[in-house]
This record gives structure tokens, sequence and C-alpha cells, in this order.
């Protein structure tokens, strides 16, 4: 059952949810844009949560600052890329050996950016819908640690034909699929998308 924490980055407290697991692998999820709703109870990052934690993952979903009872406010992704290592920090102060990333949306952009210029060891990283067409990516460049990319048929935030050119500047080896029909929020789609998920975690 997952418990409710609190950690600092940049002396902000940031509000999250942490489920334990008996095994050394954990995950840091983050969540889509905090300036249109995005939130850590969004419907495609709890469904992230639960694939991974099926999978035997510790667990930690947070609100980024200025979002729910998280301190601070809005970063312009580079505050976000902070509360990123925080949260990293968290589950390595808990002695979580491996450590993956997993984002949706404006989520999935900064994890993307974080790892670009920051040297933390991440395992494996998962984006979900990354927002190619409503932010740029130009600055994050090979993602050696990108196993998975999802995004629906009907995405328009993250439109298949534009996230399969990026591949090849991120990283060709990773798994990238489509779930036919959906758009950009997954609403009736969360059960195919964990099953996209489940294959590759």
């Amino acid at each position: 059952m997952e418990a409710k924490i609190k950690f600092l980055s940049d002396g902000h407290e940031l509000e999250g949810r942490l489920e334990k697991s008996a095994l050394q692998k954990g995950v840091v999820i983050t969540h889509p844009h905090p300036l249109y709703g995005g939130n850590m109870n969004n419907n495609v990052v709890e469904a992230i949560g639960r694939v991974y934690r099926q999978s035997g993952y510790t667990t930690l979903r947070f609100n980024f600052r200025g979002v729910g009872n998280s301190q601070g406010s809005h970063g312009n992704g580079i505050g976000e890329q902070a509360d990123v290592h925080a949260a990293v920090s968290y589950l390595t102060d808990l002695n979580i050996e491996r450590i993956d990333l997993a984002g949706y949306s404006f989520g999935a952009w900064v994890n993307a950016r974080f790892i670009t210029s920051d040297p933390v060891a991440i395992a494996s990283m998962l984006m979900v819908s990354p927002p190619v067409r409503f932010i740029e990516f130009g600055d994050v460049s090979t993602l050696n640690s990108l196993k998975l990319v999802v995004t629906g048929s009907r995405d328009e935030i993250a439109p298949p034909g534009v996230i399969r050119q990026m591949l090849t500047t991120w990283n060709l080896s990773a798994h990238f699929d489509i779930i036919d029909g959906s758009d950009h929020f997954y609403n009736l789609h969360t059960r195919q998308l964990e099953d996209v998920l489940g294959r590759h975690i």
C-alpha cells in the first residue's frame, strides 16, 4: 500500500506516494504538465505505478514543485529536473540499487532532459507520450537508458511519426509501441497501456 511521504528539492518540500518492495529495484514516476492540470494522481501515472508494483518495484510518484501540496512554483522544466534528482536521491537513500525512470507527457520530457544533463546512473527509462509536438526536445541527445516509448495512434501531442524520427537520435534500440485508437489521454485505453508496459518492464 502506498504511503504518503515528503522530501526536499532545492529547499522545497515535495509530496509523494511511496510503495516499498522487498526487492532492491525502484522507479521514479513523473506526471504531465502542471500548468494544464497535471499531477501525480493522473490516470496514466497511476497505471504506470500499478505495472511497476506488479513487477516487484518500489514505486515513487510525486507532485512537482508548485503542484498540490508541494511547495514552490513551476520551474519551466529546469526546477522539475532538480525535483527528479531529489526523488532519485530519496530512493538511493533507501538503499535501492537499481533505479528506473518513467514519465508521462511533460514528465517524459523532464526525465529526458534530466538524463541528458545529470550524471546520476539510471538503469532504464520509459516514456509514455513524450510531447514532441508541444515542447522542444532539441537539447535532448542520446538516451542510452531508454528502453520503451509508447504513444497512441491518435495522439496529436505525441504523434507516432514524429516520435519515430526522434528515436533515431534518442535510441534506435528502444522498443516503440503504438496503441491503436488512443489519443494523448488514454481514457479508454488504460488497460491496453498497462498490457504494453507489462510486456517490457
